[in-house]
């Protein structure tokens, strides 16, 4: 464990991300985390590792600033890490960065350039500019019939994807039936599905896109760390198994094996110190089998949810930022991972059961054979003479076998 400087983490959050964070920086620094969130969740619930306080308007900028200047005025001989946990959160946190006490250390970039990447319209835009590849899209701004979304007016073939291009706005306007990706067979269900979205109120871009074909198993997530003066020190690229397919977490990852992809990685890098960017960052990549390309489909402002598969790789991030922000320290190089490591959030069962990958089956049988494999939630401190804490861990994982027997296609 390193020598523990003078700091505290508090993350903004109370979800896997938040927990991930929160164990990185107990096993780097041996410190307990404090989060806030807007109410009560599993993936915090019991633990020791982070302490967490429910406010319920969290999520408005004021609120945040001043729960936030509240704290860090507690705690002025701490520095105060304050990180993001959902985009939501990290947007305003990038909103208020600059507001923040003297103690607080907030990585993240400006709402200037926050405002060019958050809105995926926006960020397919600067990808032409920088020659990166994404799948072919058309965007709507309102509900539009059925003739209007014809394959001849797309320019590619259904079934198509559709998802809104603010994930932060799409949220705040909810519906029954509401998804966090849809698909849509025909101009008619897209139809369907725009009238749904903007009848709720939604006032942003809707992306309806050509779906690049493959499984789960062709998913590829990419987590940087760009240091303050917007140099690229850390690259991790997973290679996703498994999905989740629950309605609204859809797509979140499931099962990763870490892995190089040298010309992808000084790719995003190149991209990153252009544009001027700071902190996290987490891209979410799909290989495209008709060509040959790897299509980047949005970049989070953020580390991202499945944020443990890079520390357990080797890479603790709380350690990049400690480092980077609080000690001052020079980097060094970037690190551009190459080792294999298994990474996984629900049980390993589930991962050998519905990965349509035999090659990734294979692998990450091997890969946990060898010992090298990662949990974001089977952290021994946290779970040894913790009953409340094992008690939840063990019926959070169960439920998997249901989810997964219902809901994968």
């Amino acid at each position: 464990m390193a020598q523990t400087p003078e700091i505290l983490p508090v993350l903004i959050g109370a979800d896997m991300n938040c927990y991930s964070v929160a164990r990185a920086f107990h096993e780097e620094y041996g410190v307990v985390s404090h989060a806030f969130g807007r109410w009560p969740m599993g993936d915090t619930m019991y633990s020791r590792i982070v302490q967490c306080t429910y406010i319920q308007d969290i999520d408005n900028r004021d609120t945040l600033l001043a729960t936030v200047t509240q704290f860090a005025h507690q705690h002025a001989d701490k520095t105060c890490i304050v990180l993001g946990c959902t985009d939501d959160y990290a947007s305003l946190l990038m909103g208020i960065r600059d507001e923040l006490p003297e103690n607080c250390v907030a990585p993240y970039i400006t709402p200037a350039l926050r405002d060019k990447l958050v809105s995926k319209a926006d960020f397919y835009d600067l990808c032409d500019q920088y020659h990166i590849p994404y799948p072919k899209t058309f965007c709507a701004q309102k509900a539009l019939p059925a003739e209007e979304l014809s394959e001849e007016a797309l320019g590619f073939s259904y079934p198509v994807i559709v998802k809104p291009s603010s994930s932060i706005l799409y949220w705040k306007h909810p519906f029954d039936g509401m998804k966090k990706v849809y698909t849509a067979q025909n101009p008619q269900e897209a139809a369907r599905i725009l009238a749904q979205i903007y009848g709720a109120g939604y006032p942003d871009k809707v992306l309806v896109q050509d779906m690049v074909p493959g499984d789960d198993s062709f998913m590829h997530v990419l987590t940087a760390y760009v240091d303050k003066n917007s140099r690229v020190k850390m690259m991790c690229l997973g290679h996703v198994g498994l999905e989740e397919h629950t309605p609204k977490a859809l797509g979140n990852h499931a099962a990763i094996i870490t892995e190089y992809n040298e010309s992808l990685m000084e790719t995003l890098k190149a991209f990153l110190e252009d544009i001027g960017y700071t902190g996290f960052a987490n891209f979410d990549v799909k290989y495209d089998s008709r060509d040959g390309s790897y299509r980047v489909f949005e970049i989070n402002l953020r580390q991202g949810r499945s944020n443990y598969y890079v520390t357990g790789a080797g890479y603790n991030l709380a350690r990049y930022v400690v480092e980077d922000r609080v000690l001052n320290k020079d980097l060094g190089p970037c690190v551009m991972n190459q080792k294999e490591t298994f990474w996984h959030s629900v049980p390993r069962a589930v991962v050998y059961k519905y990965v349509k990958s035999p090659a990734f089956v294979a692998k990450a049988r091997q890969l946990a054979r060898e010992g090298r494999e990662t949990t974001s939630f089977g952290y021994r401190p946290d779970l040894l003479t913790n009953p409340k804490r094992m008690a939840y861990y063990l019926v959070h994982m169960q439920r998997y076998f249901k989810k997964f027997k219902t809901y994968y296609k």
